[in-house]
């Protein structure tokens, strides 16, 4: 069985830059892009794990295109953003995680805390973080 290596992605440049990085430099043999939602942003917005699929999925392909590969989507949903990729690596089977350094979330981040931070601290997987 090949790697699989997992980039959590949102709308945003660092996300963008992530997906580059693993499928530039990252030998795999599968490379997932996750759309994380908490179950409270999910039940607001009406976003059923793994039925709607964010506009930004198109992007991530067009990337992996321009670089010759193929990747998979996924949508999932949990208590917290970092929860639902972490719930995600266990249950896929991930080897590795590249993420970006911060996500579209802004100000709240500052208040909430960082989604990368809390997914490096706590995955048993390494994790890359790509500013």
């Amino acid at each position: 069985m090949g790697r699989h290596v997992l980039v959590p992605m949102d709308d945003s440049e660092p996300a963008r830059a992530a997906l580059d990085h693993a499928l530039e430099w990252v030998p795999a043999d599968r490379v997932t892009v996750v759309h994380a939602v908490d179950d409270l942003t999910a039940d607001y917005e009406g976003i059923v794990s793994g039925a709607d699929e964010p506009d930004f999925f198109a992007d991530a392909r067009a990337i992996a295109d321009d670089r010759g590969r193929s990747l998979e989507t996924a949508v999932v949903e949990g208590g917290g953003t970092a929860e639902a990729i972490l719930e995600y690596v266990d249950e896929a089977g991930v080897d590795a995680i590249v993420m970006g350094s911060e996500g579209k979330a802004g100000v709240s981040r500052l208040l909430l805390g960082s989604v990368a931070e809390a997914v490096t601290r706590r995955a048993e997987v390494p994790v890359t973080i790509v500013p």
